[in-house]
């Protein structure tokens, strides 16, 4: 009998349809039974000896929530009989209904190897024990994850150990992830936790992913490129991050039209063993980024989500570094303005250039196609603490050999180990953000409000740009919130503290003009933050308003998780 190995995970949802993840432990039929007498089935698929099933259920109506069983080759299999939790739900969005759009990043299912520093409550953990308290209370409609869903570079102890059992920790990687299977392990541990489990088992979720999810600095820099493609372990590794990714976070973002559209997901599902095709496809995809596209679109209503890809399409060469290729800058700017009447201004492009590569776009918006919200998620904030942002913009200037030779290879070791890569190291690409944003929110049609939103940094902020002799009609503000469960060092404060002051913007000017740096197209103030500790924030879009609050995880004296409200504030 067939046994249901993790999951199952509630991925897309609208107002008819959703998709329910699961692996299972052997082939079987994955059936979804809702409580309204909506349903769906899917036969499993084979990846590396591992078995899979993304099931589409029809027939929802909308406006509504309705209680689910999964079911394999007839035999239910979740809820557990023995579940200390509410029964998992499918909640469909109706016409007129506000979005509660929580996010976060940087989640350590356990603290790895060595410890790093007192890490706390989990906030995802903490958000899961209140909701199921009060499954009829507010929640978020979904959960985006802005990456390090599992960290290949950090693991547990106990991780370790089972690494240990298999192969030669001294040699390759040493004690991180190899292969496909020990990557499955890296999930295993973050989504088996029972609370984890239970709310992405409930609560829509869209994901994306950031390095550590495959490696710490990946993709930083051509040199570190090839540093890494000259050891004898980095190829099994990538193409490991990236099928599992692909298996495990990416099916689950796209819609149910999209997937029947998509030739990877026909091949894998027809195939008896689909790895090799998709070890094809992640060989692909990592010789030529360009030809493959992890970034999507979905439409909630009147708020559009655009989830970017800051890590995979990049272009390395120094003397046409950006963080997005051509293709996915001009896609971008299709989906961002899309609706708006003026989809060719500034470089849009036509839809059709490529399509031959992966995700695109949801087309459940509104006949217009205008939205009232506009939220761009990027792993990598685009607006940064000042000093911090005049320090990549110098870097990316010595690496680009703006003053010699000796600066370049200076340059490449402080920007790796310093970590400089966000978009800010991409001088070009943090313009042509703002150039983009800056034309989303004016005009006739502009949203009422876009918002960036962003991980990675370990710590939470709001920061609101403004244009020389421009200023948008939408209300624009870069939101970040990290990490989700990490550890925050008393070096991060104090340096991200000190980042945002009036001395750091005064000695960061100083080192842009050392770069001959030419000044950023747009100027900008934090607002709210910075606020350290493991942390979720939720954005409450309701009409053309926008409300923020970002809350902390936190130990009650008696013990018991909570989540705190540090900040509640209207954007719009």
């Amino acid at each position: 009998m067939a046994e249901l190995r993790l999951g199952p995970l509630l991925r897309y949802t609208d107002g008819s349809c959703a998709t329910v993840w699961v692996e299972t432990d052997r082939p079987c039929t994955a059936e979804v039974r809702c409580a309204d007498g909506a349903r769906g089935t899917a036969h499993s698929f084979r990846i590396a000896d591992h078995h899979y099933a993304l099931v589409p259920v029809g027939g929802l109506t909308p406006g509504t929530a309705t209680e689910y069983e999964v079911l394999l080759d007839g035999t239910g299999v979740w809820p557990p009989p023995d579940s200390r939790f509410p029964p998992s739900v499918i909640a469909t969005p109706g016409d007129d209904d506000g979005m509660r759009v929580a996010f976060g990043s940087c989640r350590w299912a356990a603290p790895p190897s060595g410890g790093k520093g007192r890490v706390g409550p989990d906030a995802l953990d903490t958000l899961s024990a209140r909701v199921a308290a009060d499954p009829s209370g507010t929640r978020p409609d979904v959960l985006l994850l802005l990456g390090d869903q599992v960290y290949a570079d950090e693991i547990s102890d106990a991780t370790r150990e089972w690494i240990a059992g298999r192969r030669d920790v001294t040699a390759g990687p040493g004690d991180q992830v190899a292969d496909y299977e020990e990557y499955t392990r890296l999930y295993y541990e973050s989504w088996l936790d029972p609370e984890v489990r239970w709310l992405l088992s409930t609560v829509p979720s869209c994901m994306i992913f950031d390095d550590h999810d495959v490696i710490d600095d990946w993709n930083t820099s051509a040199a570190w490129l090839a540093d890494m493609r000259a050891t004898d372990w980095w190829q099994e590794r990538v193409l490991s991050g990236l099928m599992s990714y692909w298996v495990y976070q990416q099916l689950g973002n796209l819609s149910p039209d999209e997937l029947a559209a998509d030739p990877l997901y026909t091949t894998v599902r027809e195939a008896s063993d689909g790895t090799d095709a998709l070890r094809e496809f992640a060989a692909r995809a990592d010789a030529d980024p360009a030809s493959v596209r992890w970034s999507y679109r979905r439409d909630f209503g009147r708020t559009r989500l655009l989830m970017v890809d800051s890590r995979a399409a990049r272009v390395l060469d120094e003397d046409r570094r950006t963080m997005l290729d051509p293709g996915e800058a001009a896609w971008l700017r299709e989906q961002v303005m899309e609706g708006r009447g003026d989809g060719d201004r500034d470089g849009g492009s036509d839809s059709g250039s490529d399509s031959d590569r992966d995700g695109g776009s949801d087309s459940g918006s509104d006949s217009d196609g205008a939205y009232d919200h506009l939220l761009i998620g990027t792993s990598l904030p685009w607006l940064l603490p000042h000093l911090v942002h005049d320090v990549e913009a110098w870097n990316a200037a010595m690496c680009g050999g703006e003053r010699g030779a000796r600066w370049a290879r200076a340059g490449e070791r402080i920007r790796r180990g310093a970590d400089l890569e966000h978009w800010s190291a991409f001088p070009s690409s943090f313009d042509a953000l703002g150039d983009l944003i800056a034309d989303a929110g004016t005009g006739p049609g502009a949203p009422a409000s876009v918002s960036v939103l962003s991980g990675d940094v370990h710590h939470a902020y709001v920061a609101e740009p403004s244009w020389p002799g421009r200023t948008p009609d939408a209300r624009v503000a870069q939101l970040t919130c990290s990490p989700v469960h990490n550890s925050v060092p008393l070096s991060i404060r104090l340096g991200f503290r000190f980042g945002w002051s009036a001395p750091a913007r005064a000695l960061g000017r100083r080192i842009a003009r050392h770069g001959r740096c030419a000044p950023p197209s747009v100027s900008w103030r934090r607002t709210g933050g910075p606020w350290f500790g493991n942390q979720i924030m939720t954005l409450t879009l309701r009409g053309r308003s926008a409300r923020l609050r970002l809350e902390q995880a936190r130990a009650d004296r008696d013990g018991t998780h909570v989540l705190r409200t540090v900040a509640d504030r209207e954007l719009t």
